[in-house]
C-alpha cells in the first residue's frame, strides 16, 4: 500500500538525514574516493575501463567503482552528496524488500514489519553511513532486484526471464562478491514463499523430481558465483588481506565463527556497544562459551527443522541467516575484525522474517494479539529507529568515529592507532603519541603504529627517539619499506645523506611502486650531486604518480642544475598547477622564467606567491630584484 511505502521512506530519512552534513572518514574512503586519482576524474571512458580491470582494493567490484565516479561527477568532493546516494540506495532496497514479501506472501503487515526493521535497525547504520561501504548497499539493491526477477521467472519460466535473473545477479556480483550466496538463497525462496519444491514431509524437504530440476536451474548462477569467489580469493591473497593460517589458527577461526553467529543474534535484539571495528580475539574463548554457542545454534536449528512442515518460513529464515553469512563469518579471514555490523546487512532479513511470521503464529490463539502485536511491532521499530539515530552521529568525521570505537570496544590496538592518526591530523600530536603508545602496549608487534609514532615524534622535534623507534621497527620486520623510507627522511634531515640513500634504496627495492620513496631517493642523490641518478628516480616517481607535485619540482631543479632550463620549465609549471600553494615551485618557476628573460611572467609568479603568503621573504626579495631589472611595475 502507498502509505506504507511512504512511511518506510519517512523513517529512513528521519534516521539518516544527518549524514548529508557529514564528512568522509579516513577508513577506506581515501582508497575508494578522496585519494583515488581515477575516481576523482569522474565518470570517464578511461575510468570505466579501469573499473573493470583494476586490482586496486581487495575486491573486483566495477559497478561500485563506477558509482563512486558518478558521485564525483555529480557532487565533486562534497561528502554529503556521496552520503545521500547511500541513503537513496538503502531506501530503494527497503521498498523492494517490502514489495517482494507483500507480493509473494500476501501478508501486508508482516512484510511491512520486516522492511521497517531492515530500514532502521542499528546494525545497518554502518552499511549506510560509511561511504566506502557503498558496495554493501549497492549489492543489496541488486540482490533484491534479482529476487524480483526470479519471482517473475518462477511464475512462468522462460529463457528471457532467466537471462534477466542472470544479468541482475551478475550486477550484484560486480557490486560486492558477498552476493555469491544468492543462488543458495534462491533455493530457499523456492521452498518459501514461492512453494516451488512441493510439500514438506516430517520436517524435511520432500525430494521430488522438482528438486533436481530446480537445483540444476541454479547451475549457471553458481558458476558465476564460483568465478567471482575464486577471483576475490586470489586478489585478497595477492594483496595480503588474508592472514596466514598460522597467524589465526583454524581452531580460533571456527570458535570465532560460532560465537559470532550467536553474537549477531544478540545484537539484533539488543544492539548495544556497536562499533566500526571489533578486535579479533587473541586466544580461544572458554570452552563454556563455545559450548553455549553450539547449544544455541543447534537448538534453533532443531526447532526450525521440526516445525518446518507447518512453518517453513522458520527453516528458510534460519538457513538464510546461516548461509548468507558464510563468506564473511571468518573461516576464510579477510581483515582484522572478529565480526562487523556491515556483514549482516542482508543476512538479518532471515531473522527478521522468523520474528515477523513466528511470533504471530506462536500467539495465534491469544485473544489480545490483534492489539498487542501491532503495538509491540511499533515499539520495536521505534526503538530501533531511536537507537540507529543515536548511532549515526558517530560517523560525522574521522575523529568522532574512532573515539567512539575506542570507548565501545575496550582493548583494541587498531582502533587506538586509527584514533591516534585522527588526532595527529587534527594537530593534537601529543594526544596522538599517547594513543600510539597505547596501541603498542596492547600489541607490541603493531608495525603501523611504530611507523606513525615515529612520524609524530619527529614532528615534535624528538628526532633521536623517532630514529630509535624506526630501528626497532626494522628489527622486528627488516622488510618494512615504510620504516626504511621514514628513517631515511630523518637521517637526511640530520645531514646523514649517505645513510639516507641506503634506506631509500632499500625501500624502493622492497616496494618498487613506492613513488614517495623514489622521490626521496632522488632528493638525496641530488644532494650528493649524483644528478643523472636523481633524474632517473624523479622520472620513475612521476611514472608511478604523474600528479606528484614535489617530484615535478625536484626534477625541474635537477634539470636546471644540469643547464637544461627549457626542459625544467614544464615541470615547475605542472607542480604549481597541481598544487597552487606550492611556494618553492613558484620560486623555482620564477627563477627560470627570469633566466629566460621573461621578467613579467616571473614577477607574476612571485606576486601570486606573496598573495598566498604575504610574509614570503624569498618572493619579496625576488620581486624587488626583478623590478630593479625593469620588470613588473605592480
Amino acid at each position: 500500500m502507498p502509505w506504507i511505502s511512504l512511511a518506510l521512506i519517512v523513517i529512513n530519512v528521519g534516521v539518516y538525514a544527518p549524514l548529508g552534513h557529514f564528512d568522509f572518514v579516513k577508513w577506506d574512503d581515501p582508497q575508494y574516493i578522496t585519494d583515488n586519482a581515477t575516481v576523482l576524474a569522474g565518470l570517464t571512458w578511461h575510468g570505466v575501463a579501469w573499473a573493470f580491470t583494476t586490482t586496486h582494493g581487495p575486491y573486483w567490484h566495477p559497478l561500485t567503482w563506477l558509482s563512486h565516479m558518478l558521485d564525483v561527477q555529480l557532487f565533486g568532493l562534497d561528502a554529503g552528496g556521496h552520503h545521500i546516494t547511500n541513503i537513496v540506495l538503502h531506501i530503494a532496497t527497503t521498498l523492494l524488500l517490502f514489495g517482494l514479501l507483500r507480493r509473494t506472501t500476501g501478508a501486508l503487515m508482516r512484510s511491512a514489519f520486516v522492511a521497517a526493521l531492515f530500514a532502521v535497525h542499528p546494525l545497518h547504520v554502518e552499511s549506510v553511513a560509511w561511504i566506502a561501504e557503498r558496495k554493501d548497499v549497492l549489492s543489496a539493491l541488486f540482490w533484491m532486484l534479482t529476487l524480483w526477477a526470479y519471482g517473475w521467472y518462477a511464475a512462468r519460466p522462460g529463457v528471457r526471464r532467466y537471462l534477466a535473473v542472470m544479468l541482475l545477479f551478475a550486477c550484484g556480483l560486480m557490486a560486492k562478491p558477498m552476493v555469491v550466496t544468492l543462488p543458495f538463497a534462491l533455493l530457499l525462496v523456492d521452498v518459501w514463499p514461492l512453494g516451488r519444491l512441493g510439500r514438506l514431509k516430517r520436517g524435511a524437504i520432500h525430494r521430488t523430481a522438482g528438486w533436481g530440476r530446480l537445483a540444476a536451474e541454479k547451475l549457471p548462477l553458481i558458476a558465476l558465483a564460483a568465478a567471482v569467489g575464486a577471483a576475490t580469493f586470489v586478489l585478497q591473497r595477492g594483496q595480503g588481506a588474508l592472514p596466514a593460517l598460522e597467524a589465526i589458527p583454524l581452531t580460533l577461526r571456527v570458535a570465532n565463527a560460532l560465537t559470532s553467529y550467536v553474537a549477531y543474534i544478540g545484537l539484533m535484539f539488543w544492539p548495544a556497544h556497536l562499533a566500526a571495528l571489533y578486535p579479533y580475539p587473541r586466544a580461544l574463548p572458554g570452552w563454556w562459551t563455545i559450548a553455549g554457542a553450539l547449544l544455541v545454534l543447534a537448538g534453533i536449528s532443531v526447532t526450525a527443522i521440526r516445525t518446518a512442515r507447518r512453518h517453513p518460513y522458520g527453516l528458510v529464515g534460519w538457513l538464510w541467516y546461516l548461509g548468507t553469512l558464510v563468506p564473511v563469518i571468518g573461516l576464510i579471514q579477510s581483515g582484522e575484525q572478529s565480526m562487523a555490523d556491515r556483514f549482516v546487512y542482508v543476512p538479518l532479513v532471515g531473522l527478521f522474517v522468523m520474528v515477523a511470521w513466528g511470533i504471530p503464529d506462536l500467539l495465534a490463539r491469544w485473544p489480545g494479539r490483534r492489539v498487542a502485536l501491532p503495538v509491540a511491532a511499533a515499539i520495536a521499530v521505534g526503538a530501533c529507529a531511536i537507537a540507529a539515530r543515536r548511532q549515526v552521529p558517530y560517523w560525522a568525521d574521522n575523529l568522532t568515529l574512532w573515539e567512539h570505537v575506542v570507548s565501545a570496544t575496550g582493548p583494541n590496538y587498531r582502533a587506538q592507532g586509527n584514533l591516534a592518526m585522527a588526532l595527529q591530523d587534527a594537530g593534537r600530536t601529543s594526544d596522538a603519541i599517547a594513543h600510539y603508545s597505547e596501541a603498542l602496549r596492547i600489541n607490541p608487534r603493531f608495525l603501523d603504529a611504530y611507523d606513525n609514532l615515529g612520524l609524530a615524534l619527529a614532528s615534535e622535534g624528538r628526532t633521536d627517539e623517532a630514529i630509535a623507534l624506526y630501528a626497532k621497527t626494522l628489527g622486528l620486520k627488516p622488510t618494512d619499506a615504510d620504516a626504511h623510507n621514514n628513517l631515511g627522511k630523518l637521517l637526511a634531515e640530520q645531514g646523514k645523506v649517505g645513510d639516507a640513500v641506503a634506506h631509500f634504496s632499500e625501500a624502493v627495492r622492497l616496494k618498487p611502486q613506492f613513488s614517495e620513496a623514489h622521490n626521496n631517493l632522488a632528493n638525496a642523490l641530488a644532494t650528493e650531486g649524483k644528478l643523472r641518478e636523481a633524474i632517473d628516480e624523479y622520472t620513475e616517481a612521476l611514472r608511478l604518480q604523474p600528479d606528484f607535485a614535489d617530484a615535478h619540482n625536484g626534477l625541474g631543479g635537477a634539470l636546471v642544475t644540469q643547464g637544461r632550463v627549457a626542459e625544467a620549465v614544464p615541470h615547475f609549471e605542472e607542480a604549481v598547477r597541481l598544487d597552487p600553494n606550492f611556494l618553492p615551485a613558484r620560486h623555482n618557476l620564477a627563477a627560470v622564467l627570469a633566466r629566460q628573460g621573461k621578467i613579467d611572467e616571473a614577477a607574476r609568479q612571485l606576486e601570486i606567491a606573496l598573495r598566498i603568503d604575504p610574509n614570503d621573504e624569498t618572493a619579496r626579495r625576488g620581486l624587488a630584484a626583478l623590478k630593479s631589472r625593469g620588470g613588473s611595475k605592480n
